[in-house]
């Protein structure tokens, strides 16, 4: 059996059922899930059966397409229901994303009660001895009298039950943390979930989100799922923490972002001139495969029409020639990528996602070559503005709601193949002699990103426009995605249409490439010094990294490249995991878990910040020299 053939369960269904054990099936609960995940099951409409012995049978009942409540998982074992089966079963199972519309009335804050009046603003001794309050009455006029100015009200802040939720998911992230992967196991997913369960109940979507994140992290690598990287985990878990942490303190236009949406809504947008840009195949770890088409609005702003479900790669391929999915149109999505649309009605999400309700029409229409208005203004951009947009859409700790897009549109001259670590990518100059390395986006073989990228390598000297999708790294990177024709009008789709030798130039002069500027080789900055220890922290937990030892020649080596707030949070996160306190009879105090959180929280989101700036840095065009 595998999670894949269970169904989603409830978060809080999970929590309630690990919470209802024993503290001895407690302790037995992870190797009950692993036994669970060696036994066969069969699925029969909306019921997954699955065979705990050769006597007993476990079954999960999902009429809605997921378990929503605890008696839906039953066992037939003697000690059901209080068996370690069903919380096993529903441990092993995915999390279940929960219906974010149907939220108990009981817990939402109630309305702020209008404030006090303030005991200084009312009369008092010392108005009587104000010099115009003794002259006798104010002389009548025939004017009224002005109205009070209104005092603005203070800006929303967060509820009692609201910081509540938000201190349980704290203390749960804490405890993944101390723990690390290996500790983490069902009962400590267990409170995560529960915490998640309450703060969505009070409002906070994206705390919660957070850690829904965190506990299929958590279970991808315990199971040892090859698409599982430490690096999304620690993205994960400063995320649940660092929301967590600002709700408290959050008011306004802050708090409204830290509480985040639970569903991104698509707002209208009336009616759209849409150009198509081109179609790139998408294809997820999870199975999950179609195609995603760029089209730009006349004013520039990127707008997507997306086909994703499951079905890998093949389904990639096959979608890529169906119509897409908006209003009466017929083009396909090769076709919408090279055409346009006209749209009445249009709804828009915040990530540039067009709808595709009912009140959405859509007709065929003109599109624009790459070098024609509007889509020509995409190019004009220069290259250090077009990274620090992509950088906000990117970044680890981006708004959700924030838009924006990853997307690099540039002009190129292909210098030819560089060997790296990882495997060969094609380098090109752009503006002011800015040398960038394009990688492929998609390794898998059905695909035709690598084979064509290989083709372009051969070609030094061709002229390109290029769509390309940002790397963050110390030197300008690129995963490439379109070009313009190499030797004639149009363009090619890098992940769909596959290029022929014949369609490149004649083989030019070999080309004599510059010196690299500095960083431009992909060398390390000392900064991997800080980012090191912060990933080594999830996989054993606080104590692993209190065991590494004196870490002064790794701060020095930090300091000497100018990065001395890094040393010191290196000196201070290393100091607080290897710290323990005793009492009086010498016995060792419980470690001190929030305040090791709060400087893994400092250094993870202070690495990822410097490594944005340091990726921006990269793309300025270099000043000539003298």
């Amino acid at each position: 059996m595998t999670a894949a053939q269970l169904p989603p369960v409830a978060p809080e269904v999970t929590a309630t059922l690990v919470e209802d054990l024993s503290p001895r099936l407690r302790k037995r609960l992870d190797a009950a899930v692993t036994r669970l995940g060696a036994r066969p099951a069969h699925r029969d409409g909306d019921t997954v059966t699955i065979e705990v012995d050769d006597e007993t049978e476990l079954r999960l009942h999902a009429p809605g397409g997921a378990v929503a409540t605890s008696d839906a998982i039953t066992c037939g074992c003697l000690l059901a229901p209080a068996c370690v089966h069903r919380a096993a079963a529903a441990c092993a199972a995915p999390v279940a994303d929960p219906v974010t519309e149907t939220v108990d009335r009981q817990v939402q804050p109630a309305p702020e009660a209008a404030p006090a009046p303030d005991p200084a603003s009312a009369t008092d001794p010392a108005s009587a001895t104000d010099p115009a309050s003794v002259t006798g009455p104010a002389p009548v006029t025939n004017h009224a009298p002005a109205p009070a100015a209104v005092p603005a009200a203070p800006p929303e802040v967060a509820s009692p039950a609201q910081r509540g939720a938000a201190e349980a998911l704290w203390a749960a992230g804490a405890a993944v943390l101390e723990a690390g992967v290996d500790g983490a196991g069902a009962v400590t997913q267990a409170a995560l979930l529960r915490a998640a369960h309450t703060a969505r109940l009070r409002q906070l979507p994206r705390a919660a989100g957070a850690a829904l994140s965190v506990v299929t992290l958590l279970r991808a690598a315990r199971a040892g799922d090859p698409s599982y990287r430490t690096a999304d985990l620690v993205t994960a878990l400063a995320e649940l923490l660092g929301t967590a942490h600002r709700v408290g303190a959050a008011s306004g236009a802050e708090l409204a972002a830290v509480r985040g949406r639970a569903r991104r809504p698509y707002s209208p947008d009336g009616a759209l001139r849409l150009y198509g840009l081109f179609t790139e195949p998408v294809v997820t770890d999870s199975g999950h495969g179609g195609v995603r088409t760029w089209v730009a609005g006349a004013d520039g702003r990127l707008c997507t029409v997306g086909d994703v479900a499951p079905g890998g790669v093949g389904r990639a391929l096959g979608v890529a020639d169906r119509a897409v999915r908006l209003g009466d149109s017929a083009l396909t999505h090769r076709e919408l990528g090279r055409a346009g649309l006209a749209v009445s009605g249009a709804t828009v999400s915040p990530d540039g996602r067009l709808g595709a309700g009912k009140g959405v029409k859509a007709v065929t229409a003109r599109g624009a070559a790459w070098t024609e208005p509007p889509l020509a203004a995409l190019w004009e951009t220069p290259s250090s503005e077009q990274a620090a947009r992509a950088l906000r859409s990117t970044s680890r700790y981006a708004d959700p709601d924030g838009g924006g897009s990853d997307l690099f549109f540039l002009d190129v001259e292909l210098l030819g193949a560089v060997r790296e670590s990882g495997g060969t990518c094609l380098l090109a100059r752009c503006e002011g002699g800015l040398h960038v390395r394009l990688a492929v986006a998609d390794d898998d073989p059905a695909l035709a990103h690598r084979d064509n990228l290989m083709l372009l390598a051969a070609a030094p000297g061709t002229r390109l426009r290029i769509i390309g999708r940002l790397v963050p790294a110390l030197h300008p990177r690129l995963t490439l995605l379109a070009c313009s024709h190499p030797t004639h009008e149009g363009t090619v789709d890098l992940g769909l249409d596959r290029l022929r030798r014949a369609d490149l130039p004649d083989p030019a002069a070999p080309v004599h490439l510059a010196p690299p500027r500095p960083g431009e080789s992909g060398a390390h900055s000392p900064l991997y010094l800080l980012e090191r220890r912060v990933e080594q922290t999830v996989p054993a937990g606080r104590a692993a990294l209190g065991m590494l030892g004196d870490v002064t020649a790794e701060t020095r080596r930090i300091s000497r490249a100018g990065l001395h707030t890094a040393a010191g949070l290196l000196t201070a996160l290393c100091a607080s995991a290897a710290r323990r306190d005793r009492d009086h009879f010498g016995r060792l105090l419980p470690a001190d878990t929030d305040g090791f959180a709060l400087y893994w929280l400092a250094a993870a989101r202070y690495t990822a910040a410097v490594a944005e700036s340091l990726c921006a840095a990269a793309w300025e065009a270099p000043r000539p020299a003298g």
